[in-house]
């Protein structure tokens, strides 16, 4: 799609050299490619308040989330503690890394959060081990538009009786006279 929309700019350029006229073409920009975007907060043993590192990495995807559609938030703990008392703290930690977020502005509307307890691990360990890694926060950034411009060239199209003409395309170039 790229290459035939290429080709008949070109062509309409090269159209153009011989028709002595110019036009400008302004290409519509496609529709932009959404990526998702995923962050880690990790959480000392037994808290669910934020360090200096997690409150970084929550403002970096508080900024990946401007324009977002949607965020999840997820929280884990370690195997140290009742799967109850670790639902609860998974669902402290997820709700600090929310709150954080709206802080920094994201629509608290976009958000979903929940927590794990220790049902779903980074890193598998016997019960009563107490691993880092698993301490955790997971942060999905959905639907994030990466950033486009426009693009604007100096061409033509001549139609067959030699006058400029105005079109459209499905790959969204739009001609001006």
């Amino acid at each position: 799609m790229k290459t035939a929309s290429v080709m008949m700019i070109g062509a309409a350029a090269f159209l153009a050299a011989c028709a002595g006229e110019t036009t400008t073409v302004a290409v519509a920009p496609a529709p932009a490619p959404t990526v998702a975007t995923d962050y880690t907060v990790f959480f000392a043993f037994d808290r669910a308040d934020l360090s200096a590192l997690g409150a970084e990495t929550v403002s970096a995807a508080s900024g990946a989330a401007e324009g977002s559609t949607s965020v999840s938030v997820v929280g884990h703990t370690d195997t140290v503690g009742s799967v109850a008392y670790n639902q609860a703290l998974s669902e402290a930690r997820a709700a600090t890394v929310v709150g954080a977020m709206v802080g920094n502005g994201v629509n608290p509307a976009i958000i979903t959060a929940s927590g794990r307890s220790e049902l779903d691990l980074a890193v598998p360990t016997a019960d009563g081990v107490r691993e880092a890694r698993n301490r955790r926060v997971e942060i999905s950034v959905d639907g994030v538009a990466a950033p486009v411009q426009e693009v604007t060239y100096d061409c033509v199209i001549v139609a067959s009786d030699g006058l400029c003409e105005s079109a459209s395309t499905k790959e969204g170039i739009v001609l001006h006279n």
